[in-house]
């Protein structure tokens, strides 16, 4: 461990201040009062992890609009020794900003995230129709750039409460065309024991299919259903080291430690050449998972006391 680790828990993030991720920081209480130490990029946010620098670090994961953020779901494929121990939810809502005194007819060149501004590009399109869009590595970033007189900008595209950071004037609000839109943060530290479930958890876990054959997934999510264990994330990256190699990023309803889910996690093991456990760990949103009479705990452990008796020769009860 780290030597602040007695005194002070460090945790990397996304900076600069401001950023969404900074806002899933906040929702964990144990982070409170500790160090945070923003970072440019999630791969310095991982390495930090890995090397011990910082003790966790958040990371954007899953859009409600976009879907899986690629970059985070290979590295936890290929990063080893990382464990997500928390989600959190953050909506997404966005403002349009620029330097005091700045009109919206003035406005030629817009900086944004890619994600963001994928999400505001049809008001912007309405309202500021021959602007350009400059790339930014974050939204808050996009609005420290104003000041930059060489990169030329604008308006930004800022998440709600950047004036409060810095000296911006907000031109327009709720810019994003899905105002329900939200992002899931996971919160990874090395790896370590998993905790106990909650009744409410999920478990995340890579596994790549072993041939390139027909029913090859097929029969790697039959490891799931056969156990009643439902699915809430299922999305393929290419493993990169020939044509039609795929390896999945899975969510699964419930606990490693809840039988139904141990028992799918074997036969995922059995099937696949490379799994990779992410992690079991409390759902956001609190949902627990809905679990037919015949895939709860107890099925489980009377269906093992059964097969025990009949090879131990246990007569069955009159």
């Amino acid at each position: 461990m780290p030597e602040h680790a007695e005194t002070t828990r460090r945790y990397s993030y996304l900076g600069p201040a401001g950023t969404f991720t900074e806002a899933a920081l906040k929702q964990v209480p144990e982070a409170v009062g500790q160090e945070w130490n923003p970072v440019a990029n999630l791969g310095e946010a991982l390495n930090d992890v890995v090397t011990g620098f910082s003790d966790a670090a958040m990371i954007a994961i899953e859009n409600s609009i976009d879907g899986g953020v690629t970059v985070a779901q290979d590295a936890l494929a290929t990063i080893p020794g990382l464990r997500i121990v928390g989600e959190y939810l953050v909506p997404v809502r966005f403002v349009l900003v620029a330097r005091p005194g700045t009109r919206l007819e003035d406005i030629a060149v817009v900086s944004g995230h890619p994600v963001a501004y994928g999400q505001c590009r049809a008001w912007l399109d309405d309202q500021v129709p021959r602007h350009r869009h400059l790339l930014a590595t974050s939204n808050v970033q996009a609005a420290r750039d104003l000041f930059d007189a060489e990169k030329g900008i604008d308006a930004a595209i800022a998440p709600p409460g950047i004036e409060e950071h810095y000296d911006v004037e907000v031109l327009a609000e709720g810019i994003a065309e899905n105002p329900d839109a939200v992002t899931r943060f996971v919160l990874v530290s090395r790896t370590a024991a998993v905790g106990e479930p909650t009744g409410a958890d999920k478990t995340s876990l890579i596994a790549e299919l072993p041939e390139d054959r027909a029913g090859a997934l097929l029969e790697l999510l039959e490891q799931f259903a056969t156990r009643g264990v439902n699915l809430t994330l299922l999305a393929s990256r290419p493993v990169g080291d020939r044509m039609g190699r795929y390896r999945f990023v899975i969510d699964a309803e419930g606990h490693i430690k809840d039988e139904r889910v141990a028992d799918a996690l074997l036969g995922v093991k059995r099937f696949s050449p490379r799994v990779v456990f992410l992690g079991s760990y409390p759902r956001a949103d609190r949902v627990s998972a809905s679990i037919r009479d015949s895939y709860d705990d107890d099925a489980f452990r009377d269906a093992r006391d059964w097969l025990r008796e009949v090879i131990e020769g246990v007569p069955d009860p009159a």
